[in-house]
């Protein structure tokens, strides 16, 4: 073996064939040698302005990031596992990778089964399903309420038929703003099979003050749900179970818009309010920190989205700190998924190329468990193909882009352990401010995070309407050829009468006197054993809330609604499609292209894509010698406005005699021009007939939306 060779030029070893390398030779290069590089290649163009990137929370990035960035900071000197935010096991993902949760979407409880078993048979780790909007208040299927996506659950027998064979696995549920009504049938239905309370993993979460900012209010008084939250920690810690049944959601504030500051805050807030209420009722801080769980949503700034992640472990690991939290409960247990907020109706395939990098941002920020939304859910509930591309998309980074194998990934990044180091900073810092106002109740009550978070949102739409933030398909490169993928609403009609059907025979069968008597003990010690009685005589959830203290509660504030960044575009576009299918009508843009084709292509493609946003009809051509014979062919196209492209250096010779030619055949024609004067030249164009300038820095959406109504499309 001695004797073998590596392949290579004539037969030589490997060692005769390369050349030490004596990386002595090459001369270090410095910061500022650098900086004048960069500067001479702007050509004029300032540095400051040009090489320094502002974000919404408002951190000014460097250009580039060097090991003197990180100097002073500690985490970048520590190994995985040894400080909050490198993660909570020095394997990482290792000895066990993070877990895969597909959402289902069904309504009736043994399909929504069908399709979780489905879903765990091909790779999915939990079982995750949405509660319909009724059942996450705790009503029941014949309760007043909205239709909504998620299963619906009354009985016992529905949990049953939801959950018969899977409770083995971990559960990943939002309970609304209690945990006990539902844990309790779980509970129940664990007694039936024969499984172990303390075999139970996963989460079946309450998150009060996420539902009291998400909704507006409770569906109990505070306190009481306080109590119950209480209750249900006190169960797991009894039964040894690593079941999870406090759940803070900083995807609430996301959904609004929050930047990734507003929604750690906003998350660390809330966890203090719910702690000291735990704290109250005799939990200690390692108990609630066992039982705590946190969800973030993933949007699409990759590097700070990693950030944040490690930016709220430093966080939870100060406030657990700060309440006599041992090494532990200093630990974080954090949930992530992909946004929902960047999601897009329009061009829905490019969401896939969203979820993936959204979700790789999380794996190397270090989640404990992900979910992928489906790329069409801005449209419909999740389909059996889009759930598959989704579940697929963690399939892949596990087995085949192998991200289990390296160990906190973003450990030692100069940018990245510099933007957390700065990030963490401005949590903290917004966290004492809310924490000054009285905490996150008193401010949620104010409406004062619901006005930061609004700020926010709108300062996003309008960088989306400038263009100077861009959606892919959507307010930039829009596709037209490409078709919506079909969908339909379902059937909620037809599925609330077959929910009603159900519930009905369950109350029929059932003995009355014996659920009253089992309603009518639920209060003090032991609450969760006691629910789970009154499910087992046939009490339904909605009964449940109800005897515990159901109802409205004591608490209102203005809610955080959710919303879509690109929602105001998708209304644009939607409203010129409807027109169109109403009057066979559109509005026509002719591009009056002076040149040949080099002379005015970018700008006639720039123009294109700028109206095709709304997707208006574009007269297209290959470009004219002459102002009259441009003139002519518009004014023949009957198009609703004509927009001159050429070059700067053409314009001043061309715009004059064109805009005047245009308006003298065509004198309710709109006249514009492609791109942002020259200052000495405004006046003549202006004078000529030209009424407006598109440029990129024009704010298209208010553009298009003045064309639509000049259409009369409102």
């Amino acid at each position: 073996m001695s004797n073998a060779k590596e392949p290579g030029a004539g037969g030589q070893t490997a060692a005769a064939h390369l050349p030490d390398v004596a990386f002595d030779e090459f001369t270090p290069l410095s910061y500022e040698a650098w900086k004048e590089a960069a500067t001479a290649a702007l050509k004029g163009a300032p540095f400051d302005k040009k090489m320094f990137t502002k974000t919404y929370e408002g951190i000014t990035l460097n250009p580039m990031y060097t090991a003197e960035d990180t100097g002073g900071l500690r985490a970048a000197r520590t190994y995985p596992g040894s400080y909050s935010l490198r993660g909570n096991e020095a394997s990482g993902n290792l000895k066990r990778a993070w877990e895969i949760v597909q959402f289902c979407d069904e309504a009736l409880p043994h399909e929504a089964h069908r399709s979780l078993a489905h879903e765990l048979e091909r790779g999915a780790n939990s079982v995750a399903f949405r509660l319909d909007p009724r059942t996450e208040a705790g009503l029941d299927a014949d309760a007043p309420g909205t239709d909504g996506a998620g299963v619906s659950l009354s009985t016992l027998d529905d949990v049953e038929a939801l959950l018969k064979g899977l409770l083995g696995r971990p559960l990943a549920i939002y309970a609304g703003a209690s945990a006990a009504p539902l844990l309790g049938f779980v509970a129940a239905l664990a007694q039936r099979e024969g499984v172990a309370p303390r075999t139970l993993a996963g989460c079946v979460g309450a998150d009060p003050m996420g539902c009291l900012l998400e909704r507006g209010g409770l569906p109990a008084p505070l306190d009481r749900l306080w109590d119950e939250m209480a209750e249900t920690i006190r169960w797991a810690e009894a039964a040894g179970s690593p079941l999870r049944t406090v759940l803070i959601r900083g995807s609430v504030p996301h959904d609004g818009g929050a930047d990734a500051t507003q929604e750690a805050a906003c998350a660390m807030t809330a966890a203090i309010e719910t702690l000291r209420a735990m704290l109250a009722r005799g939990i200690s801080v390692e108990q609630f920190a066992r039982r705590l769980r946190f969800e973030f949503s993933q949007g699409a700034n990759f590097f700070m989205e990693i950030a944040k992640l490690r930016a709220a472990r430093i966080a939870w690991a100060q406030i657990a700190e700060s309440f006599g939290g041992g090494e532990e409960a200093r630990k974080s247990q954090i949930f992530a998924r992909t946004s929902r907020f960047t999601r897009t109706v329009y061009d829905p395939y490019v969401n896939m190329l969203r979820g993936a990098t959204e979700a790789f941002s999380a794996i190397v920020g270090g989640v404990e468990g992900l979910t992928v939304g489906c790329f069409d859910e801005a449209l419909r509930p999740g389909s059996e193909f889009s759930r598959r591309v989704a579940r697929n998309a963690q399939i892949m980074l596990q087995k085949e882009f192998n991200l289990r194998e390296p160990i906190d990934p973003a450990g030692g990044s100069w940018y990245l352990e510099a933007l957390t180091d700065e990030l963490s900073r401005r949590v903290w810092a917004r966290l004492q401010e809310i924490e000054g106002r009285g905490g996150f109740l008193e401010s949620v009550k104010a409406g004062v995070l619901q006005e930061d978070v609004a700020g926010t949102l709108a300062s996003r739409w309008k960088n989306l309407a400038k263009r100077s933030d861009r959606a892919v398909g959507t307010n930039m490169y829009p596709n037209m050829s490409e078709p919506l993928p079909e969908f339909g609403s379902p059937d909620w009609e037809g599925l609330r009468e077959e929910r009603l059907r159900a519930l009905k025979g369950a109350r029929g069968a059932r003995d009355d006197a014996g659920v009253k008597k089992a309603l009518e003990g639920l209060s003090g010690d032991g609450l969760i054993g006691k629910v789970a009685a009154a499910a087992e005589a046939g009490a339904t959830l909605g009964e449940v809330r109800a005897a515990l203290g159901g109802g409205r509660g004591d608490v209102a504030a203005e809610p955080v609604r959710p919303h879509r960044w690109t929602e105001q575009f998708e209304e644009l576009r939607a409203r010129t499609e409807a027109y169109r299918a109403r009057t066979g009508d559109n509005f026509r843009v002719f591009l009056a292209n002076m040149g040949p084709i080099p002379q005015h292509k970018a700008r006639a493609d720039f123009i294109s894509s700028f109206m095709e946003v709304a997707a208006f009809e574009m007269l297209r051509n290959d470009g004219f010698e002459t102002p009259e014979a441009c003139a002519e062919a518009a004014a023949a196209s009957g198009a609703e406005i004509a927009v001159i492209c050429s070059t700067d250096a053409t314009y001043p010779e061309v715009v004059p005699p064109l805009a005047r030619a245009i308006k003298e055949r065509a004198p309710k024609m709109g006249v514009y021009l492609a791109g942002e004067p020259a200052p000495e030249f405004k006046d003549a164009y202006v004078e000529a007939g030209v009424e407006g300038f598109i440029s990129v820095r024009s704010n298209c959406l208010e553009t298009l939306s003045g064309f639509q109504k000049m259409k009369g499309m409102f």
